[in-house]
Formats: structure tokens, C-alpha cells, sequence
């Protein structure tokens, strides 16, 4: 099975909240839920009784969206109608957390786009879409809706605020040829990325010179001429119409999604790698698409190489097709996917700046976090049931092991050899063997205060040879709503025992 580049790893852990402006087609997408009992008695079609209706942001909308479940700040540049529905869009994107001041009211009466889904329950049980309404204007903007949306694209580049242009078309009359030139023009004149998914047509002209494009392989098709090929021809077909975007329309990077066979990026020197992806239960490729865009303008604004932003792209667009319907993907289901994948790899041990991002994301999918300390010099019986009986009391342990410095500052006064008698790294690795225990991270103070104060435990452990108010940290932990436990050691089994036998039979 194909794995996640480690790579991923150190681009999640040091990712950052990026602004991204959105230009496209905004939508509003409607949902009615209902039950579906019986046919109507004037005509053979199914009566669906709506019991709820959800209004949600689509089209580049849901690009925002997806921007925003990945803690980027989104800034939707479009056009909404004066009507009833483009407040109820204007409404649902602000509640979803994107900054709306890039939408220019559409003028001569042009509606709000909206699509309608009427959902039924089938004897009130599993959700079938039963017809779709669509309301829309294809028409393409005049020059003054796309000057109106030029000037405010400039007003945003030129606050210096913008670290990637995406233009989201879904053929809805906004991307047109100059409007996408001009904004790919303006992206560049301020050396910032512009990165385009196409609708589906036959010529991009329109967005020669953008840094990069996101077709699937049946857009591409369509817009190199090309007629289905033999599946087992996939790369080297893919291959030949990135070849050819890159070369008619000068655009940097040729991303082309292959569904089970990932993605492939053509770069600016000729130079190709394929992304492969693994096997996946595909509910619902919609959406797929918009979460490419997203997590590749991220990466890019995150300083992520192309061929980990496209890793990343690939792999956020393998979750969005496993959830039913267009559901953003959050950063820290990212996170733990990529953990997933690289199990086997990673291995134990992390500083404190990998660990926190990663606790985070375990955190965010409901899971407990405990915490213990200790030398674990010499590991012997009692370590070992120690920590099995740690591990009972949350979802993950995170074990703080003291450095050899503070070993040997703290153990100055101990009879005996000198220590610690295993260096640290034998230490982590024979730790990190331990099925108990999920993370090692190394500390270099006498106590383990700092650590635990940005660990933020739910739960606190030592052993019952201490008393609650001697442990390091009780008051952090408790203070922040967590509880300390000390956990029975098992008798006349120590460190200190071993070295005195040791001793006494040399």
C-alpha cells in the first residue's frame, strides 16, 4: 500500500493559517430532506414530504470551505444576485467563517445560482437524491460586473495579505477570458501563485500562464482532444496531455487527478511524478475536486515543494470521497491519515514541537491523553507494569523521559556508578518497543513542569510512592479540568535494587 511522503508529517506540523482569495462561481446549494411514502394520485411520481432544509455554501464557495476546515482564511471574490437567495448564500458563507467582502452585488436582475436537491428517505431510511433544481444565469459577466471584480482583487493583492489567487470556474458566467487572464496577471505582477480548477472545456486559453491547473483526467481529455484510452495506459496518456496543456497555454504545473491511480504533476522543467493513492470505499466523488484546489493552495502558501502540496492535495480528496455528500476535510484528519500511514515508520520518539500538532489532531477525534515521567534508566519488570497500568487510564500515553543531562544533574547524589548508566537514545528506542506507550518525548529540565504545562494532560500519572501534592504539575493539570492518578508499583522491583545487586555480586 501505497504511504503518505514523510514529508507530510513535518508540512502538517509546521502548517500555518494562510489567506487565500477565491474567485469563481458562488452558488448556493439547498438541500430538502423528507420522507418519500407514496406516489402522488394525479401522476406516477414519488411525493416527498420535507421535513428540513439546509442551505449551504457551493461551487467556489465550498472551495472557502474546505480552506477554512484546513485553518486557512478564505476571501470569496464573486458575484451574488440582489435577492432573497444570494443573502441566504452571503449568510451561510459568513457562518462557515469566510470573509465575504470580495462579493460585488450582480446587476439587470442576474440571479443568485442555486441547486436544489430533494432527498428522500425511503421508508425512513436511507437518503436517495430524487431530482435537482437548478436556477442560474450562464451568461457571461459584462466588462463592468468584471471591472467591478478586478478593482476589488486589486484592493486585496495590493494589501499585501494575499499568499495564493485560486479561480474555481464551474462555467457559470464569471470566469470569463479576460476577467481570469487579468486576475492570473494581477496574482503574478505580486509574485503570487494563481491556481485554477477548470471547468470542463474544451480550450483553456483563458488560463494561459497560470502557476498551476487541476483537471481530472476527464477534463483534460476534453480539453486536449482525446478520446478514452486502454485504463492500463493511464500514466502515459496522463503524461501526454500534461505535456500538451503546458506547452499550448504556458501554465507552470499540470496537475491531472487520476482517481484510483492518484495524481500526476508535470513541473516547469518537463520533469513528472506520479502520486499514487491507496485503495479506497468511494461513497461520493462530489466535492473531490474543490478539496484538491484547497489543500494544494495551502501547501503552496505553506512553502510546501510541489510534489508534497500535490501528496497532500491527493491525499485530502482520498477522504473527501469516502464521506457521503461534500463534506470539508479538516486539517487534523489530514494529520491523523498521514500518522496512519506512516505507523510503522515514524516510530515513537518526538521533539515537543512534532508532538503538539499531533495530539491536537488525536484530541480533535475524541481521544484522552495521559502523561507520566521518569529516567526509565535501567528498564526492568516494574517499569514495565507501570506503564501497562498507565496506558489503562486514556486513549494515548505520552511519556516525558529525562535527558542524560538531567539524569546525571538530578542523580548526582546517588551511591554508585555514575548516571545514566543507558544513553538517551538506547533509552527512547528500547521505550519506543513498548505497546503501551504512543509517544517519548525527551526533556531537559529537573522536572517535567514545562512539558506537562504544554502537554496539558487529561490525566497525570506517577506512582503510588508519591502523594498527589508532590507530583509535578497536579496543580496544571487539575486547573485545566484534568485529574492525577498514582498508579501501585510493583514490590522490590527499582533501578536502584538492580544497580546494588549488580554491585554486590561484582
Amino acid at each position: 500500500m501505497p504511504t503518505a511522503p514523510p514529508k507530510l508529517l513535518d508540512l502538517l506540523d509546521r502548517w500555518q493559517p494562510r489567506r487565500v482569495l477565491v474567485a469563481g462561481d458562488f452558488m448556493l446549494d439547498r438541500y430538502s430532506f423528507g420522507h418519500v411514502d407514496r406516489l402522488s394520485p394525479d401522476a406516477p411520481v414519488p411525493i416527498l414530504e420535507v421535513q428540513s432544509t439546509d442551505d449551504r455554501p457551493g461551487g467556489a464557495a465550498n472551495v472557502c470551505r474546505d480552506l477554512v476546515a484546513l485553518r486557512c482564511e478564505a476571501i470569496a471574490l464573486g458575484i451574488v444576485g440582489s435577492d432573497a437567495t444570494g443573502q441566504d448564500l452571503s449568510d451561510a458563507m459568513r457562518d462557515a467563517g469566510i470573509d465575504v467582502s470580495g462579493l460585488v452585488p450582480a446587476s439587470g436582475g442576474r440571479p443568485t445560482t442555486i441547486k436544489h436537491n430533494l432527498v428522500g428517505l425511503a421508508q425512513h431510511r436511507h437518503p436517495q437524491k430524487m431530482f435537482r433544481l437548478d436556477v442560474e444565469d450562464r451568461t457571461p459577466l459584462d466588462d463592468l460586473a468584471v471591472d467591478a471584480l478586478l478593482a476589488r482583487a486589486q484592493q486585496l493583492i495590493d494589501s499585501d495579505q494575499i499568499d495564493v489567487v485560486c479561480l474555481e470556474d464551474y462555467a457559470k458566467g464569471v470566469c470569463t477570458p479576460r476577467f481570469c487572464q487579468e486576475l492570473i496577471s494581477l496574482a503574478h505582477q505580486a509574485n503570487i501563485p494563481a491556481l485554477v480548477d477548470p471547468a470542463a472545456i474544451p480550450d483553456y486559453t483563458k488560463y494561459a500562464g497560470a502557476t498551476a491547473i487541476t483537471p481530472n483526467r476527464t477534463e483534460a481529455r476534453l480539453a486536449t482532444a482525446r478520446r478514452p484510452s486502454n485504463p492500463d495506459a493511464d500514466l502515459a496518456e496522463a503524461s501526454e496531455m500534461a505535456r500538451e496543456l503546458q506547452d499550448q497555454h504556458g501554465i507552470r504545473h499540470v496537475v491531472i487527478t487520476l482517481d484510483k491511480s492518484g495524481a500526476l504533476l508535470r513541473d516547469p522543467s518537463g520533469t513528472e511524478h506520479h502520486v499514487p493513492t491507496r485503495a479506497r470505499a468511494v461513497y461520493d466523488v462530489t466535492g473531490a475536486g474543490d478539496m484538491v484546489l484547497a489543500a494544494l493552495a495551502g501547501a503552496v502558501a505553506n512553502e510546501a515543494n510541489w510534489p508534497d502540496a500535490v501528496a497532500l492535495a491527493n491525499l485530502a480528496a482520498g477522504l473527501e470521497v469516502e464521506k457521503p455528500g461534500v463534506v470539508p476535510i479538516p486539517l487534523d484528519d489530514l494529520l491523523l491519515e498521514v500518522l496512519r500511514e506512516q505507523h510503522e515508520t515514524l516510530g515513537k520518539a518526538r521533539t515537543l514541537e512534532q508532538l503538539l500538532p499531533e495530539l491536537r489532531a488525536h484530541r480533535s477525534a475524541g481521544k484522552t491523553v495521559a502523561f507520566t515521567n521518569g529516567c526509565f534508566d535501567v528498564l526492568h519488570a516494574g517499569h514495565v507494569q507501570y506503564l501497562r497500568s498507565c496506558a489503562t487510564h486514556a486513549d494515548l500515553l505520552v511519556v516525558g523521559l529525562n535527558s542524560d543531562a538531567s539524569i546525571a544533574r538530578i542523580k548526582s547524589d546517588k551511591p554508585g556508578p555514575p548516571r545514566p548508566i543507558n544513553q538517551e537514545p538506547d533509552r527512547v528506542l528500547v521505550l519506543s518497543e513498548l505497546q503501551s506507550i504512543d509517544y517519548v518525548v525527551v526533556f531537559d529540565d529537573d522536572t517535567p513542569l514545562s512539558l506537562i504545562q504544554a502537554v496539558s494532560p487529561d490525566v497525570l500519572l506517577k506512582g503510588a510512592d508519591y502523594q498527589k501534592h508532590d507530583v509535578v504539575g497536579h496543580e496544571v493539570v487539575e486547573a485545566a479540568g484534568g485529574r492525577v492518578e498514582l498508579v501501585p508499583l510493583v514490590a522490590g522491583r527499582s533501578t536502584t535494587n538492580i544497580l546494588r545487586q549488580l554491585g554486590e555480586s561484582g
